[in-house]
């Protein structure tokens, strides 16, 4: 497989991967159709449910993580969460790359271009689950659910801008547990994200949510 490159990242960063669309600007693409919600048993309701439940539960997680393109370029690295609003991916080397949420914004710093991004939390397709409380309707359609060997899979878009992208959240079911999620942007680009040994719960030092522009000029005036 090949190493993840640059363009890929900047599309696709992960943004809990949940920035499928880092660059400014790309929400000016064309309207898509709406799109209906999936149609559920009861038993796949309360299933729904326990799994907007997990998700609220779920106050800080730290893991190491796997991430890879539908064209087979593949990064690794860590990555911590705090709900609400707070993220960091840090990727090995030899990527160059730094994402930080700050609770309000999503800065995306490329080290070997001394280059940095910046968007709102709320502009990436799976904004919704750093929210302080999740849930999966009303903003959010759930668009496929499907519950079979030992495995849940949700498929979501945003309601009201389903041209957004989508997000899909794959857990194991007992118990409830998050483990992969897959981002597709506008373009249909995909990427997806694998926890390896997550810990929920875990207790995160609030420093490495705080963004401070670590570009040589900037560190070098203070």
């Amino acid at each position: 497989m090949s190493m993840i490159t640059r363009r890929h990242l900047l599309y696709q960063a992960g943004v809990l991967a949940l920035g499928a669309a880092l660059l400014p600007g790309r929400r000016a693409w064309a309207a898509a159709p709406a799109v209906k919600a999936a149609k559920r048993s009861d038993e796949q309701h309360a299933d729904l449910m326990q799994v907007q439940a997990y998700l609220n539960g779920i106050r800080t997680l730290s893991s190491r993580f796997t991430q890879l393109t539908a064209e087979g370029g593949v990064a690794n690295g860590q990555l911590y969460l705090s709900r609400p609003g707070r993220m960091r991916f840090e990727y090995d080397p030899p990527v160059p790359v730094l994402l930080v949420a700050d609770g309000r914004t999503i800065y995306y710093y490329d080290k070997e271009l001394q280059q940095v991004t910046e968007l709102r939390v709320n502009d990436t397709p799976a904004g919704f689950l750093l929210r302080d409380q999740i849930a999966l309707t009303g903003d959010v359609t759930v668009t496929a659910f499907d519950h079979h060997a030992g495995a849940i899979r949700i498929s979501m878009i945003e309601t009201k801008e389903p041209g957004q992208g989508s997000v899909t959240m794959v857990f194991d079911d007992k118990p409830v547990l998050l483990k992969q999620w897959t981002v597709i942007d506008p373009q249909q680009k995909q990427v997806t994200v694998t926890l390896d040994s997550p810990h929920y719960g875990a207790a995160i030092d609030p420093k490495l949510f705080y963004w401070t522009d670590p570009r040589p000029a900037n560190t070098q005036n203070k």
